[in-house]
């Protein structure tokens, strides 16, 4: 056997999760996704590869539809691991879908009650700051640009 290959029987699906979150953890959704992509093929009944392979999919590749139906594949496989349900908020939310990343987030709400991660999430879902240019619609060029520049700018100095 080739040293430099690694065979799917050599991958250890649990090393490749850990990995993946931490690389998610640190911003690095592009390397988190082959680290999912890997566990999630070892065992593609884990509703937790299942899950945060969705995410991992949103964030590095923004393919909505495939991010979305893992992540609610996990929540039908596993409705009480609140995790899920965050991930697929996160997944409707990283889409433009708030109303649906809202409504997912008060379902699990209802579920699990007033748990603090919920109402984090719901909280960063739910805040918009006025377009930056409000004599254009919020949905125009310039406002999603400028408004897109004004987030990294008040995320770089912490506000």
């Amino acid at each position: 056997m080739n040293v430099g290959s690694i065979s799917t029987q050599e991958v250890d699906p649990m090393v490749e999760f850990r990995e993946g979150i931490k690389l998610l953890k640190n911003d690095y959704p592009q390397k988190a996704l082959v680290r999912f992509k890997r566990a999630f093929e070892s065992e593609k009944h884990n509703a937790y590869y299942i899950s945060f392979f969705g995410l991992a999919i949103a964030r590095a590749q923004r393919k909505w539809d495939r991010a979305s139906d893992l992540c609610e594949a996990a929540v039908q496989l596993n409705p009480k691991e609140i995790q899920f349900h965050l991930n697929l908020g996160e997944v409707y939310a990283l889409a433009g879908r708030r109303e649906k990343a809202l409504d997912k987030l008060e379902c699990a709400m209802r579920l699990f009650g007033e748990d603090a991660r919920l109402v984090q999430a719901r909280g960063k879902v739910e805040k918009r700051r006025a377009p930056v240019l409000p004599f254009f619609g919020r949905g125009h060029f310039l406002n999603r640009e400028l408004g897109k520049l004004r987030h990294r700018i008040l995320k770089r100095f912490g506000k």
